[in-house]
């Protein structure tokens, strides 16, 4: 007699309850040596604007702004079929990118990198592992209560 297998009923670990309080959780950046990174379209010009904007909201906060960097989507040929989509899936940013914004993490010794962009919570845990520090959002930090 032929018997069908059931399905497995076991929660998938994505989404639970426990990495939803994890992402919500913002970072506190009073007094820690922040380094600020932007991803933007190349169509986008005013991005030193937004970079400004971000830096004054942290410095804010209580945050010292020690380094920034950009990455710009679309500059070269190649890049602007492709604008509004990210480097990479992981990362974010190019691969260069990442390895000079881990060496000026290095050199300008911050506590925590902060993208101007949204960050998802698989690109924080990527960022984090390769940058050595915590990587959040801009909308996950907080100032000292």
């Amino acid at each position: 007699m032929y018997q069908f297998r059931r399905r497995d009923r076991r929660p998938a670990r994505r989404g639970g309850p426990e990495s939803a309080e994890r992402r919500a959780v913002p970072i506190e950046v009073a007094g820690a040596n922040v380094m600020i990174v932007g991803y933007f379209s190349a169509k986008e010009k005013s991005y030193v604007a937004l970079m400004d904007a971000a830096a004054s909201e942290l410095t804010a906060r209580g945050a010292r702004i020690v380094g920034r960097t950009v990455q710009r989507r679309g500059v070269s040929d190649g890049g602007v079929k492709k604008m509004a989509l990210p480097y990479s899936s992981r990362t974010l940013l190019s691969s260069g990118k990442v390895r000079e914004v881990a060496a000026a993490c290095e050199g300008a010794d911050a506590d925590v990198v902060v993208f101007v962009a949204s960050l998802t919570e698989h690109q924080q845990r990527v960022l984090t592992g390769i940058l050595g520090r915590p990587t959040v959002s801009l909308s996950e930090t907080r100032a000292a209560d």
